[in-house]
């Protein structure tokens, strides 16, 4: 399965970050990290983005998945392949 650059905002103390970098790996799907508590400024400029406030933040490209729950709706949908 193909799909664009998957970036992940993160932080270390985030289980919901935790449970969503452990779905991506068990389906196979590469992505970035970007852990906020080291660079806060790329925190900022995502909300201002996409005004989603909690972790993770979860991009496809330039398109917003959301976060951790919105993830695991795309997986149980059987829709990661649309993306």
């Amino acid at each position: 399965m193909h799909m664009a650059a998957i970036t992940i905002y993160t932080s270390p103390s985030c289980g919901y970050c935790h449970q969503a970098k452990q779905l991506l790996e068990s389906e196979g799907i590469e992505y970035k990290e970007i852990d906020v508590i080291d660079n806060p400024a790329q925190r900022d400029a995502i909300v201002e983005k996409t005004g989603h406030m909690t972790l993770p933040i979860i991009m496809n490209g330039e398109t917003l998945i959301g976060g951790y729950d919105d993830l695991a709706k795309l997986h149980a949908e059987g829709t990661f392949a649309e993306l």
